[in-house]
């Protein structure tokens, strides 16, 4: 099993202080943030790591991250030069995968409890895909899935009107088929490839499956969520794990 980190956009509901940095080399805790992410999939057995970020932005991702030994991990870095989504920065890891099932980790996202639990789950079931549900105050903000009492229903994409919830983290598994479901994607109104529209397809082929996070979780992408990222990893010392 393989590990993407998703750290590329412009981070601009934070500007002004992502006009000269990238967001997830903003400290949190005691560490950049995309250290966090790192730590989580070699922590869930990892070891082989993907970083996807913008053209401004990738030297000084290198220079913090560098060949991955501080981590216990090999790092391969790909460069997303055009905004248009994460299931778009996805796809540039096709080649890296190389048909292996892949944890997939956005850089901003913050857990407080390891996600080796969920890895876990997800390497003991028969393919298919493994997306993580926490229940959040201000679903809107995020995808939101729909459930019964066994499944996910339907994920739908910053909901004015939510019909749960539970916000879909940024933290998805996929078997090798996730990027034939990519190129079936057609872009959305906001012109980005939505990772909603790649989980709504594993969705209806009933290949879905879903765990509860426990413990706290963020994601640091406004200023708010930001302070409750770094007061989270502050309380536990930037740890992940015993």
């Amino acid at each position: 099993m393989k590990g993407i980190v998703l750290a590329g956009g412009k981070g601009t509901r934070l500007d002004p202080i992502t006009e000269i940095t990238n967001k997830h080399l903003l400290p949190v805790g005691k560490e950049p943030m995309i250290w966090h992410a790192v730590k989580q999939l070699v922590h869930a057995g990892i070891h082989e790591i993907l970083i996807v970020t913008s053209t401004h932005h990738m030297g000084d991702i290198v220079n913090s991250l560098g060949s991955g030994k501080r981590f216990g991990c090999e790092f391969t870095f790909r460069v997303q030069e055009d905004a248009l989504g994460i299931a778009h920065a996805l796809m540039l890891g096709e080649r890296f995968a190389n048909g292996e099932p892949i944890v997939v980790f956005l850089g901003d996202n913050i857990f407080e409890l390891p996600i080796r639990p969920y890895v876990e789950e997800f390497s003991a079931q028969p393919g298919g895909a493994r997306v993580l549900l926490k229940q959040v105050g201000d679903p809107e903000r995020y995808g939101v899935a729909a459930l019964d009492e066994r499944h996910v229903i339907a994920i739908e994409e910053k909901p004015s009107v939510p019909k749960s919830s539970y916000a879909v983290v940024g933290c998805y598994m996929y078997d090798d088929k996730v990027f034939d479901y990519i190129r079936a994607t057609y872009p959305s109104a906001r012109q980005e490839y939505e990772i909603t529209a790649v989980n709504n397809l594993y969705i209806k082929n009933g290949q879905l499956r879903y765990s509860f996070v426990k413990g706290r979780w963020t994601d640091a992408g406004t200023f708010e969520s930001l302070n409750e990222a770094n007061q989270l990893l502050l309380s536990i010392d930037n740890k992940v794990g015993a």
